[in-house]
């Protein structure tokens, strides 16, 4: 059973929130934790995590840390860390993502892509290839 990273979501621990009557559209980057409760469209760049809450939607590209869905979004998501998808959520588009979490009832349409973890050093064209015998290392 995967270990969900975040059940609930606590606002006092959030550093900035778009509140449900909040529509936004643009660029939004950030280095700290977001949560999203209104609209958004355009593009979300972040080295902090993005929560979307269940009454959210949000038409977007988006990079973050990790992102948590739990209301509608369409677009491409590309997570440096993990994605999870709670049973809520409504997601259209791809996904890039090293680790990925898909609760029962979440509804998902598009593709994905695993990708490495942040900080992996193998180089992209020897991953998951082994060392000859006999070959210097």
């Amino acid at each position: 059973m995967p270990e969900w990273r975040v059940k609930t979501i606590d606002e006092s621990e959030i550093d900035t929130v778009l509140a449900d009557d909040v529509e936004f559209e643009g660029e939004l980057e950030f280095d700290t934790n977001v949560l999203i409760k209104g609209a958004f469209s355009g593009r979300i760049t972040s080295s902090g995590d993005l929560f979307i809450n269940e009454r959210a939607n949000v038409d977007a590209a988006i990079r973050a840390r990790r992102i948590t869905v739990r209301g509608s979004l369409s677009g491409e998501l590309a997570a440096l860390e993990r994605v999870e998808l709670f049973d809520t959520a409504t997601v259209s588009g791809s996904i890039e993502t090293p680790d990925l979490i898909v609760q029962s009832g979440c509804r998902f349409n598009g593709s994905c892509a695993m990708t490495e973890q942040q900080g992996d050093t193998a180089p992209a064209g020897n991953a998951g290839k082994r060392p000859q015998a006999g070959a210097e290392a």
